[in-house]
């Protein structure tokens, strides 16, 4: 589904919305109408049909506005805080904006029926606030199904996201990983070490196989132990140490016992930004190093930014900080020095 197409049915969903408010409070007025239970002024059914249409519109927006956003990879106490604190102001806002809305439509009904301003407050206090009040609990006491559907709303568009994000991430990590640079320069160097030193090449093969094997088993998924992942990092500096020689060192400080997941193929997103961007000499080389600190995995490599900078979308760091914010709850924090350059990765228990 591509963004305009996403917009357009946002947009049409919006557009419905707003017609079943327009009819469902106008049926309302009608059925009040024909039992008799309002007079028959026109100008007091309308009013009663604005105040419908209107404190449907307020109590839907608040309630997007309020529960449509909830992060629920935090803890079930910080959620249950977050609700019911928001529940709160949610009844709040809707009970002071139907009272506004109540006291306006009052004044512009009774005035255009010839009633005098003076007895306008009057009858209000005295009949039409106990009417209001009535009216507005009611209306309130469907507040907890208004509640439910919009988290089954937000869960479900939350959903559809992750999987439309997942899409774009396997398309863009298969895009990067066998395009020709990658392959063209892999298989160059396959073809020298052939000749000069079979028993590197057949390591080098298995290697190469295991990186794509990686890739085409775990780019769909939302998350893969440490470990794993790790190990294909091992394998894809490999392929780099072999045709670089001594220009970039990799250096991972991590136990393999770590009980973490992490995003697949995140370690390796980050690991080739850095050789793309930076030059890399056996008297400059190029250092990344990989370990953790506070629940973060850090990649952290030195800055030797070529003369000429390589033209970037930043689509891979884009990409892959949205897909950590889905799926972890956290940001992916990038900071970046004179003299070096950092990403910190959340990790998952």
């Amino acid at each position: 589904m591509g963004k305009s197409e996403f917009y357009n049915i946002l947009n049409l969903r919006k557009t419905v919305s707003h017609v079943s408010f327009f009819v469902f409070s106008l049926l309302v007025t009608c059925i009040i109408a024909l039992t008799g239970k309002i007079n028959d002024s026109h100008s007091f059914s309308f009013g009663i049909f604005i105040m419908l249409f209107v404190q449907l519109e307020i109590f839907i927006y608040l309630g997007n506005k309020l529960f449509g956003n909830v992060n629920f990879e935090k803890s079930p106490g910080e959620i249950t805080r977050i609700v019911l604190l928001r529940l709160i102001i949610f009844l709040t806002g809707c009970f002071i904006a139907s009272l506004i809305l109540f006291i306006i439509v009052q004044y512009v009904s009774m005035l255009l029926n010839g009633n005098s301003i003076s007895i306008v407050l009057d009858n209000i206090i005295h009949f039409g606030i106990r009417r209001w009040f009535k009216s507005t609990i009611a209306g309130l006491s469907i507040g907890p199904v208004i509640f439910i559907v919009l988290l089954w709303q937000s869960s479900l568009q939350r959903e559809q996201k992750l999987r439309e994000e997942n899409l774009i991430f396997q398309n863009e990590t298969l895009k990067n990983q066998v395009n020709p640079h990658f392959l063209f320069n892999s298989l160059n160097t396959l073809s020298s070490l052939v000749v000069s030193e079979p028993e590197t090449a057949e390591i080098f093969i298995n290697r190469l196989s295991a990186i794509y094997r990686y890739i085409l088993e775990n780019s769909g998924k939302d998350k893969v132990p440490l470990e794993v992942e790790l190990t294909f990092i091992n394998d894809y500096f490999f392929l780099h140490k072999i045709r670089d020689k001594e220009k970039i060192h990799v250096q991972i400080n991590i136990n393999r016992n770590e009980n973490f997941e992490i995003l697949p193929v995140s370690l390796q997103i980050l690991v080739e930004n850095a050789i793309k961007h930076n030059k890399a000499t056996r008297d400059a080389p190029l250092n990344i190093l990989i370990y953790i600190e506070n629940n973060y995995i850090i990649v952290r490599n030195n800055l030797q930014r070529m003369a000429v900078q390589l033209t970037s979308t930043q689509i891979g760091l884009k990409n892959l900080a949205q897909r950590v914010k889905l799926i972890t709850g956290k940001a992916l924090i990038i900071e970046e020095s004179n003299s070096e350059f950092i990403v910190k990765i959340p990790l998952i228990k």
